[in-house]
């Protein structure tokens, strides 16, 4: 460690510019953009954790056809929503968590398999597949 201080002291200015420049390089080289796949499996546990959270209408927003929808269809899926999740109170004693699994590409058919897996409070496990879609540069259920 001596050896490389004394190194440092005795190299010009120029050169050790040059070498704090060599070594932050890495750092900045390796920033990669996000995996499609990755940011398809985040947005639909992102969907299925307002669901958990008991926000029905954000849940709804997470369908890639949520816009379209007239409001008493809306209205409809929101009421669905809340029954599913006062049947698995009864039936699980309620969803407890939501795990992200792992993400698939189905490049023919043109989305994402998103895995999640459902937690709930009697420690039954259930894996689900949703196809996602990207939207207008944002990834919705399909």
């Amino acid at each position: 460690m001596k050896h490389i201080i004394t190194m440092i002291t005795h190299l010009k200015a120029k050169h050790l510019s040059v070498l704090c420049l060599l070594c932050l390089w890495p750092l900045t080289a390796c920033h990669e953009e996000p995996n499609p796949d990755d940011l398809a499996l985040q947005a639909a546990k992102g969907y299925y954790d307002e669901l958990l959270a008991g926000n029905y209408e954000a849940f709804l927003n997470g369908k890639a056809t949520a816009d379209s929808m007239p409001q008493n269809y809306r209205s409809q899926m929101v009421l669905v929503y809340r029954n599913y999740m006062e049947e698995q109170k009864e039936n699980h004693g309620g969803l407890h968590q939501v795990t992200a699994v792992r993400a698939q590409r189905d490049t023919t058919l043109h989305f994402t398999h998103a895995f999640l897996l459902l937690h709930f409070a009697d420690s039954t496990k259930e894996e689900i597949t949703i196809p996602m879609v990207e939207v207008k540069g944002q990834w919705k259920m399909k």
